[in-house]
């Protein structure tokens, strides 16, 4: 499983630097200087992304709590980060490119970022169980 993580660490690093160009230059050729939603994906990306996996890396080669099971977690934490991904990107598309939403699509944007937040959250919470029980 250290690999594994290994391996997901770097493929989200690539992730969070690809949106990252992304921004800069899509903003700069769209002549676009406020805020948008853009510039958080890569550090999204970088934090819950790389990070997240670097430190399971390190708890997993301590405490080797991965069991049976584990991979469903990690698969739901990986739905929610690139669902939280799409709804910031799509969110930052429209203000760049100043697209006037209608109401309901921008609680649709929001509610997919919302829903990805949410499966994010839940699969930490149960993570972070596995580890206590590893570790009493």
């Amino acid at each position: 499983m250290v690999k594994r993580y290994a391996n997901l660490a770097l493929i989200y690093a690539v992730i969070a630097m690809i949106f990252g160009v992304f921004y800069r230059e899509f903003t700069k050729f769209n002549d676009f200087s406020g805020q948008t939603n853009l510039s958080i994906i890569h550090t999204h990306y970088f934090l819950l992304g790389m990070f997240f996996f670097l430190i399971l890396m390190l708890i997993e080669k301590v405490f080797s709590f991965s069991e049976k099971g584990i991979g469903k977690v990690l698969t739901a934490y990986q739905l929610g980060l690139n669902i939280t991904g799409c709804g910031f990107l799509f969110r930052g598309l429209t203000q760049v490119l100043g697209t006037e939403l209608s109401r309901g699509m921008d609680a649709s944007i929001s509610g997919i970022s919302g829903i990805g937040h949410i499966l994010m959250g839940v699969c930490i919470v149960l993570l972070l169980l596995k580890i206590k029980k590893s570790v009493v």
